[in-house]
């Protein structure tokens, strides 16, 4: 797991739950919010528009309201960087250029198909 060096993420506790689950913990390095730029863009986001704005009664409220965020921006959320599709429309895009291309005869024939034995 990638991650900084915020004081969330370098407590004995996570150490010991990376350890108990066999996860390897691995630090971007500090100042350097770029080395990982699409997942510092995705956490501002989802703190600026969800975290930011509710207050969570209980564990089982929180869960509600981020899974209602999180069927939001992957749902019904057009994302640039994807072509203004919805990431649930783009990869449903993916997979049917997938099967596309693992066989259909019509792709074969245009030249759009691949050979599995390359």
């Amino acid at each position: 797991m990638i991650t900084h060096y915020g004081s969330e993420f370098i407590s004995k506790d996570v150490d010991l739950w990376a350890y108990w689950n066999h996860v390897t913990l691995d630090f971007s390095r500090p100042g350097k919010p770029t080395d990982n730029a699409y997942i510092e863009s995705f956490n501002d986001r989802f703190r600026q528009e969800c975290l930011n704005e509710h207050w969570f009664l209980n564990l089982d409220d929180a869960r509600e309201k981020v899974e209602a965020w999180r069927r939001d921006y992957n749902g019904e959320r057009p994302h640039s960087a994807l072509g203004n599709a919805t990431p649930e429309e783009f990869a449903a895009q993916g997979e049917t250029q997938k099967a596309t291309l693992d066989g259909d005869p019509e792709a074969i024939k245009n030249g759009l198909a691949y050979s599995k034995s390359c």
